[in-house]
């Protein structure tokens, strides 16, 4: 069948700029409004920067480090074809330095969810199947909180925002009531501070658990702390989550998506590793090797990883870290093209 979603880049979009130093810096050609911005300096040892139009553009977050929210002018606004970086040239705007920037359209302005036993304020696009959720904590393991999505979620990524706290991350691949953290290479296992049920498992909500350490919840759900979480469900054609086993060899598995993707986020769980994240626009053409690592600041380097085909991705690394034999990865996955035309018929070309 046709797809939902015919062209990926009306919903995702990866962009590229050059940092200008100081000054105002308008990025379009992302074709939508950015909702989440998640930005990283190629050329440079800085942080991964996360902006997002619910906190607005003055705080950010970062995915390598367990700080909590932090106040400079980093985006401007939110534009109709992307957003304006602001004066400030902390980790998105050095002069002559290169940047990608890679983008999620949600819902616009914030509205009221009450689905669960917490009142949150959800910025939400099902038919993308992303949203964007904000929410107080109540300290209490049993309340439940709002995502917008109306399907289960695949992936849910949250965390406090006051109080320095671990990345909490859950997937629908990952083993019952284990989580990943995003800042870290560990792998799944629990956070001694509260953590997300895992995996995901309610089409309108999502829940807790408690901790071992003495401040249950601080994670993911404090009494009367700010909390901020990124949440995304399965659109066929357009997103895909799940999980492979490593061969260990340069001739590595082959994974279907669905259509031709723009952008691949993965992570071993059975053991420790780095979160590993490529793209179409920063690697043209097969193979892909421009790689950058949320967990850590460096820039990117260039390792044979994977190719980027028509219908999927197929590795083409020995590395422990994205394809030793027996391993167990999860992955994110968002397209540049739908395998299957918007016509029906039509398919994508590979690279």
């Amino acid at each position: 069948p046709a797809p939902t979603i015919a062209d990926g880049s009306q919903y995702f979009n990866t962009v590229l700029y050059t940092g200008d130093d100081g000054t105002s810096n308008a990025i379009t050609g992302v074709n939508f409004q950015s909702d989440l911005v998640w930005i990283k300096n190629r050329t440079g040892a800085n942080n991964h920067t996360l902006v997002d139009s619910i906190r607005g553009g003055s705080l950010y977050l970062e995915s390598n480090n367990t700080a909590a929210d932090q106040s400079a002018a980093v985006v401007a606004s939110f534009d109709s074809d992307g957003f304006t970086i602001g004066t400030s040239s902390i980790q998105v705007n050095s002069s002559s330095h290169s940047y990608v920037a890679w983008c999620w359209k949600a819902g616009g302005s914030a509205a009221s969810n009450t689905d669960g036993t917490i009142t949150s304020s959800v910025s939400a696009n099902t038919t993308s199947g992303f949203s964007i959720v904000s929410y107080t904590g109540s300290g209490t393991a049993s309340d439940t909180v709002g995502h917008g999505l109306s399907t289960i979620p695949s992936l849910i990524i949250a965390r406090n925002r006051t109080e320095a706290s671990s990345w909490c991350v859950t997937h629908e691949s990952l083993s019952a009531d284990k989580v990943l953290r995003l800042e870290g290479t560990n792998a799944e296992g629990d956070i001694a501070d509260g953590e997300l049920d895992s995996p995901p498992n309610n089409s309108s909500t999502f829940g807790f658990n408690n901790g071992t350490s003495g401040t249950p919840l601080k994670a993911v759900n404090a009494s009367s702390i700010p909390y901020i979480a990124y949440c995304w469900s399965e659109v066929e054609g357009f997103s895909k989550f799940g999980s492979y086993t490593g061969n260990g060899s340069a001739d590595g598995p082959f994974v279907y998506t669905g259509f031709r993707p723009a952008f691949v986020l993965i992570k071993r769980t059975d053991s420790t590793g780095n979160w590993i994240l490529i793209d179409s626009q920063r690697d043209t053409f097969n193979v892909c090797d421009a790689i950058l690592t949320p967990d850590d600041p460096q820039a990117e380097v260039t390792a044979d990883t994977w190719d980027l085909l028509s219908n999927g991705f197929k590795l083409r690394s020995t590395s422990p870290n994205r394809n030793a034999s027996g391993g167990t990865y999860i992955y994110a996955a968002y397209a540049e093209h739908p395998f299957q035309g918007d016509d029906g018929v039509t398919q994508a070309r590979a690279r």
